[in-house]
């Protein structure tokens, strides 16, 4: 039996014990080993144990581990933040380091008001996200954040933004690849600033590429590019949640450049620093930037930006990814894995959709593939077949499709430095947890 934990997360469930990661795989202290086929929770970009990030890691803290931005600046920070910038679009020449996704969000839409009130349009304080969606657990993002379980119980604490729908239209019965469907989904972002008044709006946040809440959702034609132009119509800023799409999941290093979109303010972490230090980072356009240094500096600050250790590791990340040629590796694989998940449909009815780019991926599973009718929510498919997969050596990532409430939807999302080799041992455990699935839900395995 396992001792005690004084630990507490979400619930009470307990896990295997840890006892070592490396590439692809992790082990438990009783030595069963795992596909990590989520990178965790889409973080692990590349991989587990990288011997040349451990290295770089260890001669930093040969150093310092620690040094406080007001004190000192600090030489992997100052390299990190250039690499960053260089690779960003023209003109965001400026990072703003964190610990996480919550803390980029936050640090985001502060600038945005912060930049608001220094040019004369104190007026605007309104941020329209999308429902659902995924920004953040920390108050502010959790205002912006679509995901009704999450956000319910905390909804007097917090600041009510304005919401549109995401841009689901596989749900809605749409061709994704009609711009008609892309102008669509865009005018609900107009009709809503309309709506709140103009002056009243100080941005808008999306994921490019959806995230946890939404399952790896893709824009349909022309939906980037005209929320771009209504935002500037009405003088919007832009705010694009990299967190989970960004870092080179997808094959480019933002999930925006496959559209060639280029937002005012970027939000990115997980995979930025891959689970070897706790990371992320806020990237924004000079033209932001400079009235607010001007006027007295960024009122905001985290006490770990742009730690030193934590610079070092996100710095030999990217060199990994980019001597390795991991984002090439992403969209290569990531098309072989997104081609065999979308032959699972025809041995499962009930997967009604796979979709993504890269490897960030998804598939979700319904009851009627004609009406999108999600499974029964008793099904509990959200949960068990994760559990399943787990079973079988295979770790995925759920989420309930429909603002949290119904739909179950998966994210399969290896490291970016998956094979074919491991992407058919991927599919093999998969299947197999999903027969076992169907088998005690009582669904048709294949379909009619």
């Amino acid at each position: 039996m396992k001792p005690k934990s004084h630990l507490f997360y979400q619930t009470r469930n307990r896990r295997p014990t840890l006892a070592e990661a490396r590439g692809v795989y992790m082990w438990d202290v009783d030595g069963k080993r795992y596909l990590d086929g989520s990178s965790g929770a889409m973080v692990s970009n590349i991989g587990h144990s990288n011997p040349r990030v451990l290295d770089a890691m260890r001669r930093q803290m040969e150093k310092s581990t620690f040094g406080y931005r007001l004190h000192f600046e600090t030489e992997p920070s100052e390299r990190l933040a250039a690499k960053v910038a260089a690779l960003s679009p023209e003109g965001m020449e400026k990072v703003f380091f964190v610990s996480g996704g919550s803390e980029a969000v936050e640090s985001a839409i502060k600038l945005a008001r912060q930049y608001a009130v220094t040019v004369g349009q104190g007026t605007r304080w309104k941020v329209i996200s999308r429902h659902p969606s995924y920004h953040g657990s920390t108050l502010g993002a959790l205002a912006l954040t679509g995901y009704d379980p999450l956000s319910a119980p905390f909804e007097p604490m917090l600041q009510a933004m304005p919401k549109i729908p995401a841009p689901r239209a596989y749900l809605d019965g749409l061709a994704i690849d009609d711009p008609a469907t892309g102008a669509y989904y865009a005018a609900m972002l107009e009709a809503r600033i309309i709506e709140e008044g103009p002056q009243s709006v100080l941005a808008f946040i999306q994921e490019p590429i959806g995230g946890a809440s939404t399952g790896a959702l893709m824009p349909p034609a022309g939906y980037m590019q005209a929320v771009r132009e209504i935002c500037d119509r009405y003088g919007i800023l832009l705010i694009h949640d990299e967190v989970m799409s960004g870092g080179g999941r997808t094959g480019r290093f933002y999930g925006a450049d496959h559209w060639g979109v280029e937002p005012d303010i970027i939000a990115i972490s997980k995979g930025f620093g891959a689970g070897y230090a706790p990371l992320g980072a806020m990237i924004a356009h000079d033209r932001l930037i400079d009235p607010v240094l001007d006027a007295g500096g960024f009122l905001h600050g985290h006490t770990y930006a742009g730690n030193p250790l934590a610079c070092a590791a996100g710095l030999a990340v990217l060199e990994e990814i980019e001597t390795g040629d991991l984002m090439g590796n992403a969209a290569r694989v990531g098309s072989v894995l997104k081609g065999r998940l979308a032959n699972l449909m025809q041995r499962y009815g009930f997967i009604g959709d796979v979709r993504g780019e890269g490897l960030l991926l998804a598939f979700e599973l319904v009851a009627d593939r004609q009406t999108m009718q999600p499974l029964p929510k008793e099904l509990n498919a959200h949960s068990d077949l994760v559990e399943m997969a787990y079973d079988e050596g295979l770790i995925i990532y759920s989420r309930r499709t429909r603002g949290g409430l119904d739909g179950d939807h998966f994210l399969v999302c290896p490291p970016m430095i998956v094979t074919e080799d491991q992407v058919d041992e991927i599919i093999d455990m998969l299947t197999a947890a999903l027969d076992r699935f169907a088998a005690k839900a009582g669904l048709t395995a294949a379909l009619a």
